[in-house]
């Protein structure tokens, strides 16, 4: 695939040519004559797209980081005309071949206003596309005077970082939503929610394999406001997002809250709902921090001719009729379980409930705790349970060995005709929350067995990740993944910009390597 240019058309971007002329306008194209800067171009070999977050690094230890175009605003007083080795590394991508002592890496002579392409072949089978969230996404590719897709390429929001993304379509528009928040004035920033909402593509959107165009719910100040700072006070998490009818009928956007004081000490939770005159959350009841709680991504089942919502945590072994009255009820919701019916204590040896051949028996419960992984493995641990008696017992189909997944999302996939898991793997291999995994199942409770590896990051962490249907193109063939990208939970060393952002990939479910898992 050819290179491009600086330029504001070309006959690959046709289909948006009057998104890329106006960011065009609004970003000034440099000559190559008046250009500072030399352009490093690191591309997927396979697609000719720009790769980000690939690691360039000169010989005295001086690192660059591709943006989200994959470029790289070089300018080096002292190593400009000369020639200059970068080494080259990206986790999920390789540069080939390595040279006779196994360094993998290129010699660039940078001249300013010049441009240089490096191609880097793809090892994962989902592709890295770009960062959503933080400031400088397309820094390089505004440095170098060239054309950025999104609105907003320098920084919005006045957002620095942000963790553990949740979407939903509401009233025709895609809701996202955040945790935690970073600003630029001071390392505390929001910690009750942050949010912001774009078009459909199709609808205004530009296609999820070009970028997001955010629009950022602001204070007085330009930061991302908290969203659901009425609902109390110290940290305040949102999640398991909902959109529902109440008594009266009229469709109402409900979510589960949890309050805590630090990261590990619960004091509330309950239900909010969304006030669309203040685009804010506020208070509608609060629940014992014992009881089942709507946590999580939630997606609609149709079971028995019964509307449920479902959440996965990372497997879907809680759910509630779709209704306001039952959402509202904590004695509503099921579990996917072998406990004993009206069993909440998992922690010593609780009661299982078994068949006449003295197998547990797995089946929806009202009024019973699910058991999370790590639960199992206590169980297992303690003999509670058996191995073969686990109803979800993950496997790496490639290392044949049992896998612990944490965090993830599942969705109905029509190309697959199957339920679709994207999670991640605890205690990887390459990094301990960094391993991306792809399983599908008939039922949505599963059972889940076959998990084939599809990212992976090295050291760093890629934590909650999850698919957006609303974003599936192809009939469900293709669909887009995003997560958190950061050095918590690992000794990795942050990365510029990217650290504590979310990155969106894709997904070919018709790629034969995710042939295993079916």
């Amino acid at each position: 695939m050819p290179r491009q240019r600086p330029g504001c058309y070309t006959q690959a971007m046709k289909p948006l040519s009057s998104l890329l002329l106006a960011s065009c306008l609004s970003v000034p194209v440099l000559a190559a004559d008046t250009n500072p800067y030399f352009a490093i171009h690191v591309v997927d070999d396979a697609t000719g797209r720009g790769v980000p977050l690939v690691e360039l690094k000169t010989t005295n230890d001086v690192k660059y980081v591709t943006d989200s175009a994959g470029y790289v605003a070089y300018n080096e007083p002292g190593l400009m005309g000369g020639e200059v080795y970068l080494s080259i590394s990206s986790s999920g991508y390789l540069y080939e071949p390595a040279d006779g002592f196994g360094y993998r890496g290129v010699k660039v002579t940078p001249r300013a206003g010049e441009e240089t392409e490096i191609r880097l072949k793809r090892i994962s089978i989902a592709e890295r596309l770009y960062r959503i969230t933080g400031q400088g996404i397309y820094r390089d590719t505004l440095l170098l005077g060239k054309p950025a897709p999104t609105a907003n390429p320098a920084i919005n929001g006045r957002v620095m970082g942000q963790d553990s993304v949740q979407s939903i379509v509401y009233r025709d528009r895609i809701f996202w939503l955040w945790g935690d928040t970073g600003r630029p004035e001071y390392p505390l920033g929001a910690f009750a929610c942050t949010a912001a909402t774009s078009d459909l593509p199709g609808s205004g959107g530009l296609p999820p394999s070009v970028g997001v165009n955010l629009n950022y719910f602001v204070g007085k100040n330009g930061f991302a406001k908290e969203m659901a700072r009425a609902v109390g006070d110290n940290l305040v998490w949102l999640d398991g997002f909902m959109i529902v009818k109440n008594p009266a009928g009229e469709e109402k956007f409900l979510a589960h809250f949890a309050r805590l004081k630090g990261l590990s000490t619960p004091l509330e939770q309950g239900l909010c709902v969304y006030d669309d005159a203040t685009d804010t959350f506020v208070r509608d009841s609060s629940w014992d921090l014992g009881l089942p709680a709507p946590r999580g991504k939630p997606f609609t089942v149709t079971a028995d001719g019964i509307e449920y919502f479902y959440f996965p945590d990372p497997y879907p072994q809680l759910r509630v009729r779709a209704t306001w009255e039952a959402i509202h009820d904590p004695k509503q919701y099921e579990a996917w379980t072998p406990l004993v019916a009206g069993t909440h204590d998992v922690k010593d040896k609780p009661q299982i409930e078994r068949n006449g051949d003295g197998r547990a028996v797995w089946k929806w419960k009202a009024d019973t705790a699910p058991i999370n992984s790590g639960e199992m493995m206590e169980l297992l641990k303690k003999r509670v349970l058996s191995e073969d008696e686990q109803w979800n017992h993950a496997r790496d189909v490639e290392a044949d060995e049992s896998i612990i997944l944490w965090g993830g999302s599942v969705a109905w996939n029509a190309y697959r005709n199957k339920y679709v898991m994207i999670a991640g793997r605890g205690f990887g291999k390459t990094s301990f929350l960094g391993e991306i995994y792809y399983l599908e199942s008939g039922q949505p409770e599963g059972p889940w067995t076959r998990a084939q590896k599809i990212i992976t990051h090295d050291k760093h962490s890629f934590y909650n990740p999850v698919s957006h249907p609303f974003l599936d193109e192809d009939g469900g063939r293709i669909i887009y993944i995003d997560g958190t990208y950061t050095d918590t939970f690992s000794d990795a060393i942050p990365t510029p910009r990217y650290n504590y952002n979310q990155i969106m990939y894709k997904l070919d479910l018709g790629d034969e390597r995710l042939g295993k898992a079916h």
